[in-house]
């Protein structure tokens, strides 16, 4: 097969992306990657505003394009197809990055691809390593949380998700409720490392029920009745307090990842991979406790692990460029009529998850 070079556009949440990838499935590389993310757009308002992000998004998505394809030094006309996240994700957001796709393509004649994002996770350990199917995904990030059994490029089975707040949501949540700065996950890690995770025992939810669904709302709720409990009785929280319960409340999250996985991972070995292999992506996958945790359990039971670097694990559009090739190469594409999408399950024989998260809704 010869090798495809693709141009990719992802604008699901508050990072405006644009990569070029070439390569083949199973054997492509990176050759240009561009997030200009909103933090500083947001920072005010405590989570991202779609609104905000949406108008960013329309006034950003040419500029990534043109840097992305000046690092890869190569034109537009070298460019095999255009490839895009239709869904899921924030519409508005999702909705800008599909239009100006569409401009592209019809503009410069090539083919236009719509990609899941949660396939665009999904399938990155091709795109780093070339993994081979099939294998185990955890998808851990702000908006979703979910186990997929990845047999194929757009074959996957989803063995359980959240069924409120993603992690990363909840991390965000308590960075707020402790009064730290956002984004909440790289805060909350911070000052865990400081504290006791003993001190204080909060629930891992789910636990106590069979198979792989995750919630982690009751979890929020109990670090807020902790901390409302130690301003009642003090009058206010003490730096030793903040560390005490972002400690617990990352010791809880790691139990309920790690159990959930083990079982996952049963699951999994089922299918009898020739090189098992478990993978991890999204943004809360830079969590170093969960990171080890999972390491732990996989050299446990002679899987291979596998986490992406940090740039290719959070939101970004060489994995969207990447999904895109897959697709292409498969002989799928799409035209004019594509549609962005707010939600949008990868495993079709399953319903979506319920509830949305500030990240965008689940899938």
């Amino acid at each position: 097969m010869q090798d495809l070079t693709v141009l990719a556009l992802e604008s699901s949440c508050d990072d405006t992306a644009a990569a070029v990838v070439r390569g083949r499935p199973g054997a492509a590389r990176v050759l240009s990657s561009i997030v200009l993310g909103q933090n500083d757009l947001h920072a005010d308002f405590g989570g991202v505003v779609p609104e905000i992000a949406a108008r960013a998004h329309a006034e950003r998505l040419d500029i990534c394009v043109k840097q992305a394809l000046t690092q890869a030094d190569l034109p537009l006309s070298a460019m095999d197809a255009v490839a895009v996240t239709a869904g899921p994700g924030l519409i508005g957001g999702v909705l800008s990055g599909v239009m100006c796709a569409k401009g592209i393509c019809a503009g410069a004649g090539l083919p236009l691809i719509g990609v899941n994002h949660l396939a665009g996770h999904a399938l990155t350990p091709r795109l780093t390593d070339g993994v081979a199917f099939p294998y185990l995904m955890l998808l851990v990030s702000g908006g979703h949380c979910q186990f997929l059994l990845v047999r194929g490029h757009d074959d996957f089975s989803r063995l359980g998700g959240t069924i409120d707040d993603a992690p990363g949501e909840a991390f965000d949540k308590t960075a707020r409720l402790l009064g730290l700065p956002q984004p909440g996950g790289p805060s909350v890690q911070a000052e865990a490392t400081k504290g006791d995770p003993k001190r204080f025992r909060f629930p891992r939810p789910l636990l106590d029920r069979p198979g792989c669904d995750l919630s982690f709302s009751g979890l929020k709720t109990a670090l807020l009745r902790a901390r409302d409990a130690l301003i009642a009785d003090q009058g206010g929280l003490t730096e030793q307090d903040r560390a005490d319960l972002c400690a617990g409340f990352q010791a809880a999250v790691v139990d309920v990842l790690a159990e959930k996985t083990r079982r996952a991972l049963a699951l999994y070995m089922a299918e009898t991979p020739a090189e098992p292999v478990i993978a991890v992506a999204g943004g809360v996958a830079a969590n170093t406790a969960i990171r080890a945790a999972l390491e732990t359990l996989s050299s446990g039971t002679g899987t291979r692990f596998l986490a992406p670097p940090l740039a290719l694990c959070t939101d970004n559009a060489a994995m969207i460029a990447y999904a895109g090739l897959e697709r292409f190469a498969a002989g799928q594409s799409d035209d004019m009529a594509l549609s962005a999408r707010p939600r949008w399950p990868l495993d079709q024989t399953r319903p979506a998850m319920l509830g949305s998260g500030k990240k965008g809704a689940k899938a």
